[in-house]
């Protein structure tokens, strides 16, 4: 014959093997704990992302404005140099050198000659290249072969660039009986003799100009290979 208990004993009952497994948890409270668990991880990603942004813009303002004559070949053009018919070398032309305006590519941002950061349409001047040019007194090329080719037996070329003393001996010797003169054609017209006061010859811009090469200790020599 069986026994009837009551609900709460029943109850009472089950509650310790409840108890036993305290690390069950009920059905649906794993999902919300992961769902928890889960949700700052993309929150976290945006807050880096913001905070990398803001490092990197922090770190290119903190850096100096770039000079306009820093810019690299293909950033800015320079104008050609304006020529003085009389000398044939750049206007403006001291201590062996002579400036040229250069213009900006558009949309770049430099600093000005004057010290203006601004951004360039490409129409405004950004600095002043400098150029190589040649201290000349009024002595041409050409008229200096002219004269060592006719009159060199007289001296005239050596009287002309400032050389009388040598102008004289070749006059009284006849051009040193015409050696003299034809070494001083060649002398001249390579333009390695020139001026006695140290300026250069008078020659076109873009004519037969020679430049002179030396070689100094301060002259970086890289070594050649041979297979």
């Amino acid at each position: 014959m069986g026994l009837l208990l009551p609900a709460a004993s029943l109850t009472a009952a089950a509650a310790p093997k409840m108890a036993a497994r305290p690390g069950r948890r009920p059905a649906g409270m794993g999902r919300r704990w992961r769902g928890v668990a889960e949700a700052p991880f993309p929150f976290l990603l945006l807050v880096l992302l913001l905070l990398w942004f803001a490092a990197v813009r922090a770190a290119a303002s903190s850096e100096p404005p770039l000079k306009c004559d820093e810019l690299r070949l293909g950033q800015y053009m320079c104008d050609e140099p304006k020529i003085d018919n009389s000398t044939q070398e750049p206007m403006n032309c001291t201590n062996h050198t002579a400036y040229v305006q250069c213009l900006p590519a558009p949309n770049i941002t430099c600093k000005d000659h004057l010290g203006v950061e601004k951004v360039f349409t490409g129409h405004e001047v950004g600095f002043y290249k400098p150029i190589a040019c040649r201290n000349v007194n009024g002595y041409s090329y050409k008229v200096a072969v002219a004269l060592s080719l006719f009159l060199g037996w007289l001296g005239a070329d050596r009287f002309y660039l400032g050389y009388p003393a040598l102008g004289l001996l070749k006059f009284c010797t006849v051009g040193f009986c015409g050696i003299g003169s034809l070494i001083d054609f060649i002398l001249i017209s390579m333009q390695i003799v020139g001026p006695s006061d140290g300026s250069s010859y008078i020659i076109d811009y873009y004519g037969a100009r020679l430049t002179r090469l030396t070689i100094t200790n301060a002259t970086f020599r890289k070594m050649q290979s041979y297979p």
